[in-house]
């Protein structure tokens, strides 16, 4: 089955760029675009893709916004921030919103394609330049003091099989997903535990209780 997309994005270049890259991918039907958020809001209305590719940076209603009004009404709506702004501060207002993943505007096809899968099964991503800036700039916490960790299942499995020492390619066989899906649900546990390096998320992950 397609993958049923929309996108907003103020600049008409941009918007016809996207769409003729992924016009070729069978998987991805682009459903419609979008040039401001008031015309989003209203065309969800009458046709809610399972994806909206979502610029931050609108001209009536920034895209921060924009997302916590559209997940309020539109709960199984995914929505991916793909955008020029590579700030943190931005890519934490993004999340605390709910939005399901975030690409920069220098992405591929293949990358656009692996967040859409990635989203639509449930996990978050991030494109990973932007995972290493919020993995450096988290504090070390000390997560056995009251804060609440919470893995999904899948990145409970990864965990759980790097503890077993396996590579990337034997938790790939072993899970059955790709290399690169791996590292992506790597990277994200390191970020929910506040840990640098994978002895770090280890030491962290056994502190807490979180292996078998």
């Amino acid at each position: 089955m397609k993958i049923n997309i929309s996108i907003t994005d103020d600049h008409k270049m941009v918007l016809q760029g996207i769409q003729s890259m992924l016009n070729n991918t069978p998987e991805i039907k682009v459903v419609e675009t979008y040039e401001t958020a008031q015309e989003t809001i209203n065309g969800l209305e009458k046709q809610c893709p399972d994806v909206l590719l979502l610029d931050i940076n609108l001209p009536d209603i920034n895209g921060i916004d924009l997302s916590k009004q559209l997940l309020k009404k539109h709960s199984d709506l995914k929505i991916i921030a793909l955008t020029n702004f590579e700030d943190i501060s931005f890519v934490k207002r993004m999340l605390k919103q709910g939005v399901h993943g975030y690409l920069l505007k220098n992405t591929d096809k293949l990358e656009i394609l692996e967040a859409l899968k990635t989203v639509l099964s449930g996990e978050l991503y991030l494109q990973k330049d932007i995972q290493k800036k919020l993995i450096n700039q988290t504090p070390k916490q000390t997560f056995n003091n009251g804060l609440n960790i919470k893995l999904t299942r899948r990145e409970q499995e990864v965990l759980q099989a790097i503890s077993e020492e396996l590579t990337t390619h034997e938790i790939s066989e072993k899970l059955f997903i790709s290399p690169k899906t791996v590292e992506t649900h790597r990277s994200n546990i390191m970020l929910k535990l506040g840990a640098k390096n994978s002895v770090g998320m280890i030491k962290i992950a056994i502190e807490n209780d979180l292996l078998t």
